[in-house]
C-alpha cells in the first residue's frame, strides 16, 4: 500500500468505525436491536466485501492523491482563457497582395476562420491569394528563381489542435507548395519531402504540377542577375555564391527587386475563438539561390512553430540566421514562460545577434549586416511583430473583426 499503510491496519480502522456507528445509533434508535444477532453466512460475506471494498478504495485513493502530485520535468504549461478575440496576423505579404479579388491574405482567413472553417484551412485559403499572385515576386507563381532560372518552392504548415505538420522543399512546377504542405501533413507519417520526391507526391495527390513559374517578369530580373553577375570571372563555386549574394542585395538597393521579394516568404498565423491555433510559411527562399538551397521556411521551430497551449511564431529574412538558432521555437518557449509576444520576439532577434560573428554577416559597428523579423502570437490573442531593423519592410499584417491594418514593426 502506497504511503506506508498496511492492509491489516486499514481493516481495523473499518471495524473500529463500525462499532463507534453501531453505538451511536443504539442512541439515537428508540428500537434497539436484540442484544445478540447470529450472523448469517451473507453477513459474514457482505462484512468481508466491504472490508475488502474499503482496502480497495482506500488504496486507489493514496494512489490517486500521488498521481496529483508534481509532475517533474514536464513543460510549464499556460492556462487558457475560456474565449480569446479571433485574430490573424501575418507579413507584409499578407495584406498587401489580392492576386485581384477583394481580400488580402489576412482577411480572407479571418472570413473563414469566423464562420466555422478548420483554422488551418482558413489560413491556407489566404497564403493561396499570395501564392497565386505573380506581383509578389518572392512566393509562389512568378517567384524569382534560383541560380539555373528555375523556381523552387518551400512551404510548411502546423496544426495546433491535431499536433501535426507538414512541409516541402525544392519543390519545383506547384503554384502552391502550401497545400502539398498540408497534403504531407495529412496523407503521410513524414513532415518534410524534397525535391523530385516531393512533386511526385504532389502528382500523386492531383495537385497540377507545371513546367516552369516563371513570369516575364521573373525570368527578366533572373536574366540581369545572370548578365551582372559573369560566371566567367568567377570560376570557384565559393566566389560565384558570394559575388551573386552581393549583386543581388545591389538590385534591391537599385530597385530593381522589392526587398521583401529578394528574401521572399509569407507567414500566417490565427488563433480562433476557441483558441485554436494554426500557421503556414511560404516561401521561393532566397532569390537565386544556389539549386537545392532550403531555408528556414520548411523547417520546424526555425520558419514556423507553435503549440496550442502557448502560441505561435513565423518569420521572413536571413533563413540561416534562423536556422542556426531555431529562433521561432525559442519564441515560442519564451511566450511560455509569460513573455508577452513583444518581448519574446526581441529576445530571439539577440539571440541571432549574438551568434552572428562572421565577419562577411557583420556592418562597419560590428552588428548583424542582414534584416529578419518574426510575428508571435500568444494563446490569449495577443501579438507582436518584431525586426533586427528598422528598414526595408516596417509593418506586420493584422486581421479582427475590425478589418486589416497594418501595424508598426518593433525593431531591436
Amino acid at each position: 500500500m502506497g504511503q506506508g499503510v498496511s492492509e491489516r491496519a486499514l481493516v481495523r480502522a473499518v471495524a473500529r468505525d463500525n462499532r463507534l456507528a453501531e453505538h451511536s445509533s443504539a442512541r439515537r434508535t428508540p428500537c434497539p436491536e436484540p442484544r445478540h444477532k447470529v450472523d448469517t453466512r451473507e453477513d459474514a460475506m457482505s462484512r468481508r466485501v466491504n472490508r475488502r471494498d474499503f482496502v480497495r478504495t482506500g488504496a486507489t485513493a493514496v494512489a490517486g492523491l500521488a498521481a496529483t502530485g508534481p509532475v517533474f520535468g514536464a513543460a510549464p504549461a499556460v492556462r487558457r482563457s475560456q474565449s480569446v478575440t479571433p485574430v490573424v496576423i501575418s507579413d507584409y505579404s499578407g495584406i498587401s497582395f489580392k492576386n485581384g479579388g477583394p481580400m488580402n491574405a489576412v482577411e480572407k482567413a479571418f472570413d473563414r476562420m469566423t464562420h466555422g472553417t478548420d483554422v488551418l484551412e482558413a489560413i491556407l485559403a489566404g497564403v493561396n491569394i499570395v501564392e497565386l499572385d505573380p506581383e509578389e515576386t518572392g512566393v509562389g507563381y512568378g517567384a524569382l528563381p534560383n541560380e539555373l532560372g528555375i523556381v523552387q518552392l518551400d512551404a510548411s504548415c502546423m496544426h495546433g489542435p491535431k499536433k501535426r505538420a507538414g512541409g516541402v522543399a525544392a519543390l519545383e512546377g506547384v503554384r502552391t507548395p502550401s497545400l502539398v504542405a498540408k497534403a504531407v501533413m495529412d496523407h503521410t507519417d513524414h513532415h518534410l519531402l524534397v525535391g523530385q520526391g516531393a512533386q511526385l507526391f504532389a502528382r500523386h495527390m492531383g495537385i497540377p504540377v507545371e513546367d516552369n513559374l516563371n513570369t516575364e517578369r521573373s525570368r527578366q530580373a533572373w536574366l540581369e542577375w545572370k548578365r551582372r553577375t559573369q560566371p566567367e570571372y568567377y570560376p570557384k563555386p565559393e566566389d560565384r555564391a558570394r559575388r551573386g549574394y552581393e549583386i543581388g542585395l545591389g538590385m534591391v538597393r537599385e530597385g530593381l527587386i522589392p526587398e521583401h521579394s529578394y528574401w521572399g516568404t509569407v507567414h500566417v498565423s490565427a488563433i480562433n475563438a476557441t483558441g485554436e491555433i494554426c500557421a503556414v510559411t511560404s516561401t521561393s527562399g532566397l532569390a537565386f539561390k544556389i539549386a537545392g538551397r532550403t531555408g528556414d521556411s520548411p523547417i520546424l521551430g526555425a520558419g514556423i512553430y507553435l503549440d496550442n497551449d502557448v502560441g505561435a511564431c513565423g518569420s521572413t529574412g536571413r533563413g540561416e540566421a534562423n536556422l542556426y538558432n531555431l529562433t521561432s521555437y525559442l519564441i515560442v518557449e519564451q511566450m511560455r514562460r509569460g513573455m508577452h509576444p513583444k518581448d519574446a520576439g526581441l529576445e530571439g532577434l539577440k539571440r541571432i545577434r549574438a551568434n552572428t560573428v562572421e565577419k562577411r554577416l557583420l556592418n562597419s559597428r560590428g552588428e548583424p549586416n542582414f534584416n529578419i523579423r518574426f510575428f508571435a502570437l500568444n494563446v490569449k490573442g495577443q501579438h507582436a511583430g518584431v525586426a533586427m531593423y528598422a528598414s526595408g519592410e516596417r509593418t506586420y499584417g493584422v486581421c479582427t473583426e475590425q478589418g486589416s491594418q497594418g501595424v508598426p514593426l518593433e525593431p531591436l
